[in-house]
């Protein structure tokens, strides 16, 4: 099964979830992902995303150069968040 990748470098994690996100909207659901990322917080922050989102959390690890990384699998029922704001959903947002 192949894995779509996301190098999340030095960001912390708010942009993290943007990148995330934005790569989401790109993929068929189902699509297995992978988030390398060094910021500590991604660990409470990304299966929170995905808990309001609706994506599946599947695991955390160290790859074998060191770096942390979190997997998650794409939902086809998976909520949108705004596209400047990971941690708002877009149904959340006053229309205009």
């Amino acid at each position: 099964m192949s894995v779509d990748v996301v190098d999340g470098g030095e960001r912390a994690c708010g942009e993290l979830l943007l990148v995330l996100a934005a790569r989401a909207r790109l993929v068929p659901p189902r699509t297995r992902m992978r988030l390398l990322a060094s910021d500590p917080a991604a660990a409470v922050d990304l299966p929170a995303w995905c808990h309001l989102t609706g994506h599946d959390f599947l695991s955390r690890g160290v790859d074998e150069n060191g770096r942390c990384y979190y997997d998650l699998q794409t939902s086809a029922t998976a909520q949108q968040t705004d596209s400047h704001h990971p941690w708002r959903l877009s149904t959340d947002l006053p229309k205009h």
